[in-house]
């Protein structure tokens, strides 16, 4: 809506942004790094955590991005709370088994492991190095689907793990983990994803107007202490202020948004809560 008025191509804090998009704060990059280093190397298990907000969805399509063509495919697990027999058919499936050669019920993991076996070997020939990515990972309630997935790193070819497995999830996630021994000793890596500090948020709302087309600063220097108390650094609170805030300035036909314009939209949201 207010995008023309801003001369903007897009809108520049849309929760699914492109890459173009992505600022490399300290704790996002630190992350990225680790984790590319876990499949590039093909490592085993690995661990994302962070509150909500923080970007760790977002930070795994780019990871998903910057892998080469040997790293893959790429498997998103988005809903984990299933039982373990019908995750690992689901996942047999998505790494491309036929429906009709896996088992849907516990007496056909048998049929399951085997087809997960057999796809896993093929790729390993193919030199190819499946990741698998388990989101919401701290909702899972039952110790068997994380035994499940660690038995699943066994499959070895050449001595080293036939794909790579990354729980993420919420700073929970941790010591759920922590309380399966067997598994949170196969961990290669363990990233923490911390809000923006507030000498980030500036660069970072640059990083998001610039990707969108912005030829100027649009927030004047009052804002960015502002935005720091009002969104504790989290980059989700930090759209919704920023994407509020342009359409209050467009509204009222500003030349530039203010910690004004940022505080009201934040009393807005607080009554609109209450």
């Amino acid at each position: 809506m207010y995008e023309r008025y801003w001369q903007l191509d897009c809108n520049p804090f849309a929760n699914d942004s492109h890459p173009q998009a992505y600022y490399q704060s300290a704790s996002h990059q630190s992350a990225l790094l680790k984790l590319r280093y876990l499949i590039e190397n093909r490592k085993g298990a690995g661990l994302l955590a962070g509150a909500h907000g923080l970007g760790k969805t977002y930070l795994t399509r780019i990871l998903a991005r910057q892998l080469d063509d040997a790293s893959g495919p790429c498997v998103h697990v988005v809903y984990p709370r299933m039982a373990a027999h019908e995750l690992l058919a689901w996942l047999a499936v998505e790494l491309g088994a036929d429906r009709q050669s896996v088992g849907s019920e516990t007496g056909g993991l048998d049929r399951t492991l085997h087809s997960i076996e057999r796809l896993l070997t093929a790729y390993g020939e193919q030199d190819r190095h499946p990741v698998i990515l388990v989101d919401e990972a701290d909702l899972i309630d039952d110790v068997e689907v994380f035994q499940a997935l660690r038995l699943l790193l066994n499959f070895h070819r050449n001595q080293r793990p036939q794909f790579s497995l990354i729980f993420i999830g919420r700073p929970e996630l941790l010591p759920i983990v922590g309380r399966i021994r067997a598994l949170d000793e196969r961990l290669e890596v363990r990233c923490l994803l911390q809000p923006l500090s507030a000498e980030e948020i500036a660069d970072y709302v640059s990083c998001r107007l610039a990707a969108a087309g912005a030829n100027r600063m649009l927030f004047d220097d009052s804002a960015w202490e502002a935005l720091y108390e009002l969104s504790a650094g989290v980059p989700r609170r930090i759209n919704h202020l920023c994407d509020m805030a342009l359409l209050v300035g467009f509204s009222e036909e500003s030349s530039i948004v203010s910690a004004a314009h940022l505080e009201a939209v934040a009393d807005e949201l607080m009554l609109a809560a209450a």
